[in-house]
């Protein structure tokens, strides 16, 4: 079968990684695959006549945006809980489809789903790999691990004790997972587990899981709001510690442990945000605490702590899956260069999940996950609001 080549020519072309761009750039796509990258007049010479063209003179083009904190069984209303408990298969994998269009729509071309019901997101994975429905790359972890009622218990994650803790594990390798989820932490959506301040597992327990995924070459991303489980997991040698807010276990405020970020630092332990599209909303909910929240934000990144960008997109009304762009101006709000925040959104989160060989980033032999948008984003975050082109996989989706 012939290759259908494209070329995509823009004004600005972004690499990636900070500071790498081409002025007057072009990238050269066959099929699913970048082949060139470079000054326009280059890539074109490398093209064949019959390439499709497609010319963006006032335009940037860079990397698909990488969510890494989704729950596409989520449906982002006010009772999601309900909802999702209620849905029969086919209709909580439709849903589940249409919530991944409306991530690529937003620009979003690869995300990394941490909790569905059942593991139905593996049907779907498979589906979106075959090109129906369309989609983002998607990374799954299947039911994550939580104790008897813990947090998003009705996932189907249920384990009670070390024996069906590396059962759970076994499955979920079976089923498919490309990461293991843990519950190290209460959570806010399922009151009738623990706090999120206080920890769902033991020390040893979460050293289990790990021992467990790693016998099946999975990495373990952990969920913990409170300090006491985030050290926990950073001891247990997790890779991502999910939302890591430091919350103090007595209920006053945070509890920033220095030792457990230095710690972190020193094994390569990402901090995963998962800070919701609408946070202006959830800022002014914070009141006072507002200002903690910048500081520990910034507190993390100056300490050299690898960090991730999420969204726990599906959990409530504030985390839904059409304004992925809009949740990268937080931190534009902390302090962080726009140019910075594209860096971690692209390179560094594909690098962070496992993917950093094969999207993230525009190169020869990578997937064509990118966009095009109207301005510079790395003078304006705003500009990624609304793609003008979005190709996943070298197919155009918007």
């Amino acid at each position: 079968m012939r290759c259908v080549q494209r070329v995509i020519t823009a004004r600005d072309v972004l690499i990636g990684p900070a500071g790498q761009h081409v002025r007057g750039g072009a990238v050269l796509i066959e099929d699913d695959t970048i082949r060139a990258v470079g000054p326009r007049a280059e890539v074109e010479r490398a093209a064949e006549p019959g390439a499709v063209r497609s010319d963006h003179p006032r335009h940037t083009l860079l990397p698909g945006l990488i969510n890494c904190h989704v729950h596409l069984a989520f449906n982002a209303g006010p009772q999601v809980v309900a909802d999702v408990q209620q849905a029969g298969d086919e209709e909580l994998l439709l849903g589940m489809a249409g919530r991944a269009q409306r991530l690529l729509a937003a620009g979003v071309t690869t995300v990394r789903d941490l909790g569905d019901r059942g593991g139905l997101l593996f049907r779907l994975r498979e589906a979106v790999e075959c090109g129906d429905p369309a989609g983002p790359r998607i990374l799954a972890s299947g039911p994550p691990l939580t104790p008897p009622r813990g947090h998003c218990w009705f996932l189907g994650g249920e384990v009670d004790g070390p024996a069906a803790i590396r059962e759970r594990v076994r499955r979920n390798a079976e089923l498919g997972a490309d990461v293991i989820k843990v519950m190290a932490s209460g959570g806010e959506i399922t009151p009738e587990s623990v706090s999120m301040r206080a920890r769902q597992f033991t020390a040893e327990d979460l050293a289990l899981v790990v021992q467990e995924a790693r016998a099946a070459g999975l990495p373990v991303a952990a969920h913990a709001h409170g300090t006491d489980s985030i050290a926990d997991a950073v001891a247990a040698g997790v890779d991502t510690v999910e939302h890591c807010t430091w919350m103090s276990a007595d209920g006053n405020g945070y509890d920033i442990r220095e030792d457990v970020g230095r710690s972190m630092v020193e094994r390569g332990i990402r901090a995963c945000f998962g800070w919701p599209v609408r946070w202006r909303e959830f800022l002014a909910a914070l009141g006072p605490l507002a200002g903690d929240a910048e500081g520990r934000f910034r507190w993390m990144r100056d300490a050299g702590l690898p960090l991730l960008i999420g969204t726990d997109a599906g959990v409530s009304p504030r985390s839904g899956f059409d304004e992925f762009a809009g949740a990268l101006e937080l931190y534009a709000e902390f302090g962080f260069p726009p140019e910075e925040v594209l860096e971690m959104v692209t390179t560094g989160n594909a690098t962070g999940i496992g993917l950093g060989d094969r999207t993230g980033r525009l190169a020869a032999g990578y997937a064509a996950d990118l966009l095009v948008v109207e301005g510079d984003p790395r003078t304006d975050l705003t500009a990624l609001r609304t793609p003008s082109l979005v190709l996943a996989r070298g197919r155009p989706v918007a």
